[in-house]
């Protein structure tokens, strides 16, 4: 198995379908291959969604902190492939699914970055089910389950 210590903005795509401005991963520091991982956002004062959430107190939309999660999560199965060698002839989708339990427990600033973790539970076939939490700083902002799907064909 091939080893990375650290993942940057061109592997996240080669994974992800996300692109800006709604790819909210800007770095993994940290993958143990189909066990955990760890990704930063870099959360920034001039993002469009900031002007109406809220006027004078902008804070980053729970919704918005709960994708960033699921692409941390699809980044940890697509980059576990990638490091195992398993690339299928045409690379499936990665889709968010579900979430369960998401808790939202302090707001996210502009300025601040998102540390965003990881923890594969278990799959289903092409469903796949993971812990996740979002931390700025030592401070928790959100944890929940979530579930991706891998879909093969296009929809």
């Amino acid at each position: 198995m091939k080893s990375k210590s650290s993942w940057k903005r061109d592997d996240i795509l080669s994974i992800l379908p996300h692109r800006p401005p709604f790819l909210f991963v800007d770095r993994v520091r940290k993958l143990v291959p189909d066990k955990n991982i760890i990704a930063e956002r870099d959360i920034q004062a001039h993002e469009p969604y900031f002007t109406g959430h809220f006027p004078g107190k902008p804070i980053m939309p729970g919704v918005l902190v709960t994708d960033a999660l699921a692409q941390t999560c699809g980044l940890l199965w697509g980059l576990s492939k990638k490091l195992h060698d398993e690339s299928p002839d045409k690379e499936p989708e990665i889709f968010f699914l579900a979430a369960a339990n998401m808790k939202f427990i302090a707001p996210a600033y502009p300025g601040e970055c998102l540390t965003m973790k990881g923890y594969s539970e278990k799959s289903y076939g092409n469903l796949f089910t993971y812990s996740a939490e979002a931390a700025a700083g030592k401070k928790l902002i959100a944890k929940g389950t979530l579930t991706l799907a891998m879909v093969d064909d296009e929809l």
